[in-house]
C-alpha cells in the first residue's frame, strides 16, 4: 500500500511549513486516487422552455428554505458554459442564491453548430433574451425580474432592456461587461491592425468556418490570464494544502475547457462593430436599422468591474454609469478578481454576492414576499401559465428526459 508521504513530490520545497505537510499530502492522495479536490456536481435544474439557441432553466429550491423575493434570471455570453454561474459547490453563485431562497433561473444558448452562422446579435437582443425574460415573469406568478448578466451576456441584457422597455425587468445587474473597448489594453494595439486591414483576414476565415471555433475562443480567453497560467505550477505547489485554492483552480480549468464556438455573423459584428469601430462607446447600437439607445434605460441598475480583470477592465465597464443617465438608480462597484474570479472566484463569496443580495433585496416589488403569496389586490399577482410539452432539441447539451427527472 502507498503511503500518503510517497504521493507528494520527491522535495517538498522549504517553504512549505512541516504542519502543513500531512493536509498537502491528504489533498495530494484525495487527486491521485479520486481524481481531484472539487466538488462540480452542477446545482438541479428543469428545463422550462426552449427555443433556436434557447433553453430556460430553473434551478430546484433548496429543501426548508422558503421562497421570497422577485426571481433572478441569469444571462450567459457566448461561447461560455453555465458552469460560470455554478462553478462548484462551495463557490457556485447559483447555490448562493438558492441557499437564500431566491428564484433562480438561467438562460443558456446550447451548442453552435454550423447551421447557426447567420445569427447577429440581434437575434439575442429581439429574441432569446425577451422571451426568457417574459417566460421568467409568467413561471413566477408575473413577478418582475432581477437580470444578473456576466460579460458579453451583460452587453445583451443592456441592448434587450433598451431596446424593449416593457419587459417585467425589476432591476439590472451587470458584471464584467466592456462598454469603451478602448480601455481594454489587451485589445488596444489590435484596433489600428484591424482598421487597416478592415478584418478582411479573420473575417474572412470567420466566414469560411461559419462561426469563431472553440480553440479561438478558448485561446482568447486563456491569453488574458498568461501570467497566472506560467505562474499556476508554483501557485499549486505553494498551496498544496489550501484544499479549496487547489479545488478553485481545479474548478476553472474544466470551465475554461468548455467554452464553445462563436456564431458566424455574431462574431463578425462583435469584431468590427466593437472591437473595430467601438460602437457603443456612445451608448448606442444599431440593431436591423433601428437605433438602440442606452439611455432609454429605466430601470434601476448595478455594475460590477474586476479589480484585476484583463477582459473587461474596470475602466472600460465604468463609462456604463454615464451612459445609463435614464436609470432610476445606477451603481458601480470594483471588486476582487479577475474577468470570472469577480463572478464566481473566493473572494466574489464575501464582495460581490453580499452587494448582489442587498441590491435585489431592496429592489424587490414587494420586499420579503414568499413566492406564491398574494399582497393586497389579488389582480396584482397573475399564476404561472401552463407551458406546453417541451419538445427534443437536438442542439441542447442536456437531455429532454434528464430534465423533467428533475420535476419529481
Amino acid at each position: 500500500m502507498v503511503s500518503l508521504p510517497a504521493l507528494l513530490p520527491a522535495k517538498l520545497p522549504s517553504f512549505i511549513p512541516a504542519p502543513a505537510i500531512a493536509s498537502a499530502a491528504g489533498n495530494v492522495a484525495h487527486k491521485v486516487l479520486y481524481g481531484g479536490l472539487a466538488d462540480i456536481r452542477p446545482m438541479p435544474r428543469t428545463l422550462i422552455d426552449e427555443g433556436v439557441l434557447r433553453e430556460v432553466y430553473r434551478y430546484r429550491p433548496a429543501k426548508d428554505v422558503p421562497q421570497q423575493g422577485d426571481p433572478i434570471l441569469l444571462v450567459m455570453p457566448l461561447a461560455a458554459p453555465s458552469s460560470c454561474y455554478d462553478l462548484r459547490r462551495g463557490c457556485s453563485l447559483v447555490e448562493h442564491l438558492v441557499a437564500e431562497g431566491r428564484p433562480t433561473y438561467l438562460v443558456e444558448y446550447g451548442e453552435v453548430s454550423f447551421a447557426n452562422r447567420s445569427l447577429g446579435v440581434e437575434h439575442w437582443v429581439e429574441e432569446v433574451l425577451p422571451a426568457a425574460i417574459r417566460v421568467v415573469s409568467e413561471d413566477a406568478g408575473g413577478r418582475p425580474v432581477h437580470v444578473v448578466a456576466w460579460s458579453l451576456g451583460g452587453i445583451f441584457a443592456l441592448l434587450s432592456a433598451a431596446a424593449h422597455p416593457e419587459l417585467p425587468i425589476a432591476t439590472l445587474g451587470i458584471f464584467g461587461s466592456p462598454v469603451d473597448v478602448s480601455q481594454v489594453p489587451l485589445i488596444a494595439p489590435l484596433r489600428p491592425i484591424v482598421q487597416f486591414t478592415d478584418g478582411r483576414i479573420i473575417g474572412g476565415a470567420v466566414r469560411i468556418l461559419g462561426g469563431a471555433p472553440k480553440p479561438l475562443v478558448r485561446w482568447a480567453f486563456q491569453v488574458t490570464a498568461a501570467q497566472k497560467m506560467v505562474t499556476k505550477p508554483m501557485a499549486q505547489l505553494t498551496h498544496l494544502a489550501d484544499t479549496d485554492f487547489l479545488a478553485q483552480l481545479e474548478a476553472v480549468d474544466r470551465f475554461t475547457k468548455g467554452i464553445i464556438a462563436y456564431p458566424g455573423r455574431t462574431f463578425g459584428q462583435l469584431y468590427h462593430r466593437f472591437l473595430a469601430r467601438n460602437e457603443l462607446s456612445d451608448g448606442t447600437f444599431d440593431v436591423e436599422g433601428r437605433e438602440v439607445r442606452l439611455a432609454d434605460i429605466t430601470v434601476p441598475v448595478i455594475v460590477f468591474g474586476g479589480a484585476t480583470d484583463g477582459i473587461a477592465p474596470s475602466a472600460s465597464v465604468r463609462p456604463l454609469v454615464d451612459l445609463l443617465s435614464s436609470a432610476a438608480e445606477v451603481r458601480f462597484h470594483e471588486v476582487p478578481g479577475g474577468h470570472l474570479g469577480m463572478l464566481t472566484g473566493r473572494a466574489a463569496r464575501t464582495t460581490s454576492w453580499p452587494l448582489l443580495d442587498a441590491w435585489m433585496r431592496r429592489h424587490d416589488a414587494v420586499p420579503g414576499q414568499v413566492l406564491g403569496e398574494v399582497v393586497g389586490d389579488a389582480s396584482a399577482a397573475r399564476p404561472a401559465q401552463k407551458k406546453p410539452a417541451i419538445g427534443a432539441n437536438p442542439t441542447r447539451r442536456f437531455s429532454s428526459q434528464s430534465s423533467r427527472d428533475l420535476r419529481r
